[in-house]
């Protein structure tokens, strides 16, 4: 479905030029002229994001503004100044504008600033839903953020290939993995083959087991695959 922007500005050329380019963006416009024409829009259609002008001819866009910041769900905006409005953009992020861009504006920069902040939203969004990236299982702890794995606090060196499967692993940790689907989860471009993996998984036990001959991180499940035992 297409991202709805709102756009809010008293001039009837700018919001035509802009509704312009946003469709041809493949953004779903809607474009008005007050401020109680935009609150009514924020409250009936509930934009994606808003392009907001502070100029308004029955009011300052900063009451849209503050709406905005008042909605349920957060609805970013970019606002659009003149150059002579410094304290009134000031005022803007401070409320909690996420960027600016000042008149007279060239159409594309703004598109840029729209793709740009959506960018920015959209790598938050995955990364508060991304699950964590430090894995802890007793002594245990894989941290795919710094590429590292820790036994007992000390650092275990382990081959770029080694620390995939162990991340793989520790991402569903108690579950069996069969070889084919440790192979699909790797996303291997080569380098892991399902042969090989006994071999990878006999260096991280030397590694990182107490006793590799008597496993208790990497558990081997005759007939079906390997498992990261998350223990008690």
């Amino acid at each position: 479905m297409a991202k709805r922007i709102l756009v809010v500005d008293d001039e009837p050329e700018i919001r035509e030029l802009l509704e312009g380019y946003l469709r041809k963006e493949s953004f779903d416009p809607v474009a008005v002229g007050t401020v109680e024409a935009a609150i009514a829009q924020i409250e009936q259609r509930s934009p994606n994001l808003v392009l907001l002008d502070i100029g308004l001819p029955d009011g300052s866009g900063l009451e849209v503004l503050r709406k905005t910041s008042q909605a349920p769900w957060r609805i970013p905006t970019i606002v659009l100044t003149t150059r002579s409005e410094e304290v009134d953009r000031i005022v803007g992020l401070e409320l909690g504008a996420d960027d600016y861009v000042a008149k007279p504006f060239s159409p594309r920069e703004v598109m840029a600033r729209v793709r740009a902040l959506f960018r920015r939203i959209e790598a938050v969004t995955r990364a508060e839903q991304a699950p964590s990236a430090v894995h802890r299982i007793r002594d245990l702890e894989i941290n795919e953020t710094a590429h590292e794995v820790r036994v007992q606090g000390n650092v275990v060196p382990v081959r770029p290939a080694e620390f995939r499967i162990l991340a793989v692993l520790a991402r569903h940790a108690g579950q069996v993995l069969s070889r084919s689907q440790m192979l699909d989860l790797l996303h291997d471009d080569g380098g892991i083959f399902e042969r090989t993996l006994d071999r990878h998984i006999n260096h991280l036990r030397h590694k990182i087991e107490p006793h590799p001959e008597r496993p208790t991180y990497l558990v081997t499940v005759y007939g079906v695959g390997y498992k990261i035992d998350p223990g008690t």
